[in-house]
Parts: C-alpha cells; sequence; structure tokens
C-alpha cells in the first residue's frame, strides 16, 4: 500500500480522470468522425448521456465499496472471485491497447515537426515506441510526480479545447457546417452507430478514479467526485469544440488531418498558432500515456497482490510503484505496436478504439451490475436505491451498445481476448485449490 504522503488529493484524481479521457480522446476525433460527416456528432448526444449514467453507476460504487481494485473489487461483489479476475485482465488489455492508440495520436501531431516520421510505416512505427517507452519510464517515481505531471499537461489539451469551444464561434461558418452535416446521405440511426464507439472511446477513463482508489487521500469521498466533475467538463467541452471545427475547415480536408486542432487554429489565427497548439496537443498526449499507464500499473498491481496476477507484477520499487509489472506492460505494447502497424495513423488508430472500447465493456459491464448489490451492503435507503438501479441499468444497456457499435471484427477479437481470460483463470483457481488444500 501506498504511504499516507504518496497520495493523491482530489484536485490530482481529477485531472488524471480528465487526463484520461480528454488528452486522448478527443486528439484526433474530429478528423475519425469527419469519415461519416457532422452527423456523427449527434453519437455525442447518445454518448454524453450514457458517460453521465455510466459516471454516476462508479460513483455510487467508489462511495460504498472502497476496496483496492476500482472496477474488478465492484465486480466481485456480484460475481464473485473469478469476475475480479476477468475484469482486471480485460481493463490490463484494453489500456494497453489505449496505450498505443494515444502514442499513435502523438506521433500524428509529431509529424508537424518531424516529416520523417510519416515517410514509411516503420518509421510511424519508431515513433509509437519511443514514445512507449518514454512514458513508462516517467512513471516510475510513483503516484505523487505522476499526478504532478498530469496537473501540467492537462493544459495542453484544455487550451485549445475549451479555448476552440468559447472562441471558434467567431470563425464558425454555418455554410460550411452544413456542407458537412452529411456529405454521404447516410440515415440519423446509422450515423450515431458509426460514431457510438469513437465518441464512447473519448470518455474512457470515467473508471480510472476507481482503479487508482488505493492511491488516493479519502477514496469515499474523492473517488465519486472525480468521476462526476471529469465527466461533465469532459462532455461539454468535447461537443462544442467538436461542432465548432465541423463549421470552420472543411469536410474533406478534416478527414484527412493528423492534427485537426493544430490545422483549426492555424486557420484561425495563423501557421505559427498552429505549431503552438499542436505542440501543447503533444503535451497533453504524454500526460494522457502517462496517466493511462499509471493506471494499469496499479490494476495489475492490485491484483497480483491478490494472487489473480503473476507475483512480479506487485513488486515495487523504492517509490512504491510496481516498476517490473511496468516493463512487462511496455512489452506488450511494443508487440501490439508491430502488430497494427498501418498505411495510414488515422487507419490505425481506429482499429485500435474499436478493439480497445469493446474489451473495456466487458468489465464496465461486470463491475456496473455489481451496484444493486454494492448498495445493498452499504444499507442506502430505497428512494437512493431505486435511483442507483434505474441509471445503473441505463449505464450497463448503453455499455452493451456501446460493445455492439465497434462492429463485428472488434467483437470477434475481443471475444476470443476475453475467453483467454477465463481459459487463464482455470490455471488461477486450480492453484488456489492446491493451495488451500496444503494450508489446511
Amino acid at each position: 500500500m501506498s504511504s499516507n504522503n504518496n497520495k493523491m488529493g482530489l484536485m490530482g484524481l481529477t485531472t488524471i480522470v480528465t487526463v484520461n479521457m480528454m488528452g486522448s480522446g478527443i486528439i484526433l476525433l474530429p478528423s475519425s468522425l469527419a469519415a461519416t460527416g457532422g452527423i456523427a456528432l449527434l453519437a455525442w448526444v447518445v454518448t454524453a448521456i450514457g458517460a453521465l449514467a455510466i459516471a454516476y453507476a462508479f460513483a455510487k460504487c467508489g462511495m460504498y465499496c472502497t476496496d483496492d481494485g476500482g472496477m474488478s473489487a465492484y465486480a466481485e461483489k456480484a460475481h464473485g472471485k473469478s469476475s475480479f479476475f476477468i475484469a482486471s485482465y480485460t481493463y490490463y488489455v484494453c489500456l494497453v491497447i489505449s496505450a498505443v492508440a494515444i502514442a499513435v495520436s502523438c506521433v500524428g501531431y509529431l509529424e508537424y515537426f518531424i516529416p520523417w516520421l510519416k515517410e514509411t510505416p516503420i518509421h510511424t512505427f519508431v515513433g509509437v515506441i519511443s514514445i512507449l517507452i518514454i512514458t513508462m519510464f516517467a512513471n516510475v517515481k510513483g503516484a505523487k510526480i505522476t499526478g504532478q505531471i498530469s496537473t501540467i499537461t492537462v493544459w495542453g489539451i484544455i487550451i485549445p479545447v475549451l479555448g476552440l469551444s468559447i472562441i471558434g464561434w467567431f470563425w464558425f461558418d454555418a455554410q460550411v457546417f452544413e456542407e458537412a452535416w452529411n456529405p454521404h446521405d447516410i440515415s440519423v440511426g446509422s450515423a450515431i452507430y458509426s460514431g457510438m464507439a469513437l465518441t464512447l472511446w473519448a470518455f474512457l477513463g470515467i473508471e480510472s478514479a476507481g482503479a487508482n482508489s488505493g492511491t488516493v487521500e479519502n477514496p469515499k469521498r474523492n473517488v465519486p467526485l472525480a468521476c462526476m466533475l471529469a465527466t461533465v467538463f469532459s462532455a461539454a467541452t468535447y461537443i462544442a469544440s467538436t461542432t465548432v471545427i465541423q463549421g470552420i475547415i472543411p469536410n474533406e480536408v478534416l478527414a484527412k488531418s493528423d492534427s485537426p486542432f493544430g490545422l483549426v487554429f492555424a486557420q484561425m489565427f495563423s501557421p505559427l498558432v498552429g505549431e503552438v497548439i499542436t505542440a501543447m496537443a503533444i503535451m497533453a498526449c504524454l500526460g494522457s500515456l502517462l496517466g493511462w499507464q499509471f493506471t494499469n500499473a496499479q490494476v495489475s498491481k492490485v491484483a497480483a497482490d491478490m494472487r489473480l496476477f503473476p507475483k512480479i507484477f506487485g513488486d515495487v520499487n523504492k517509490y512504491d510503484a510496481p516498476f517490473k509489472g511496468m516493463m512487462i506492460m511496455l512489452a506488450f505494447e511494443l508487440i501490439l505496436a508491430i502488430m497494427t502497424i498501418s498505411p495510414t495513423l488515422l487507419k490505425q488508430f481506429n482499429v485500435l478504439v474499436n478493439l480497445a472500447v469493446f474489451i473495456n465493456m466487458v468489465p464496465y459491464v461486470l463491475a456496473l451490475t455489481a451496484l444493486g448489490i454494492i448498495m445493498k451492503n452499504a444499507d442506502v435507503n430505497q428512494k437512493e436505491y431505486n435511483n442507483g438501479i434505474i441509471i445503473g441499468s441505463v449505464a450497463v444497456l448503453y455499455s452493451i451498445y456501446g460493445a455492439y457499435s465497434t462492429g463485428e471484427e472488434a467483437v470477434f477479437y475481443g471475444a476470443i481476448i476475453t475467453l483467454l481470460g477465463y481459459f487463464f483463470y482455470g490455471f488461477i483457481a486450480s492453484r488456489e485449490t492446491v493451495n488451500n488444500k496444503v494450508s489446511s
């Protein structure tokens, strides 16, 4: 367990949750959504409602279940010890995939300054693995340092995205927005479906407050507060900024951009301002990646402490950081980066996003369906229980639809990865049975 003087407070935790969402999801999202057109913005409305329901449910879980492990601990309350492992395992895999996707986003912005990175897919790969290695080693000094770094880097995305949401309307052209609205003449339902996985990706990170609960001061108060504050802030800025950018940059140009925020600020002001914003976006990507890797290290450490992951994941250095587990995670990230090399950054990004979203819905559903028993164990009043069940049900159904929206390929490979988790757990369960017989 972390010592008290090395734990994060509400501000540090809210920052990590915010940067986990905003520092990764929004960076390339305007370009990805532009492939469908402005009508894909309708997916934000559905996603914002679903994300708030998820945030509320996780806030309640975090309020009444402060066991280390976040979603995994919640899942165990309803589904037993095997669900703790499956939730930890799938979340771990999701964050490995997410880390690579964020590194891809970062390289997209870096290409502006280092054109060599986009000359060949191999050059892009070198950039991706370099970023993964740098951020992983930046995490070795523990929770407090990670929180401090995130407090700085989050401004790299808050300033341009929030700034665009406020002042971008002065450059907003209704005709540009209208022309971009539905260039492929698709139905509203199809547009929402096409944008659902991408917009849901932007909100992944809601749960990271709970996952880091073991390193937070007063988790009963700070975990739920961090969930709600980060989600409300992120939802408002996402919807406003992506709407504005669709009314400034022509859709066909936006759809091909690897650095949409740098592009829009360059058009609004000057190429120099665009370069500054691009540099800030790179900083935000690095901070987001730092936060994701820190969170994943904590997930695997808690699972190792419960003898559900190999013991090596729980070994910590003098800063209370699970360094060996981080190196194993880095190896997985590098392997995944090799497997997903693509001719274009946006294609690689979208493949990773869909797979990450599907896999992350597994621990979401396991954890959210435990809300009822968590509230019963806490002996909450009937009104609070009823509200929690209603909103929690919305969160679960939305999560299932989010998994469906990732598409056939992501569902297929995600299901295989999940089933492999049960295969691994069979060995863990048999090992525990043998140990229990020996001890008795």
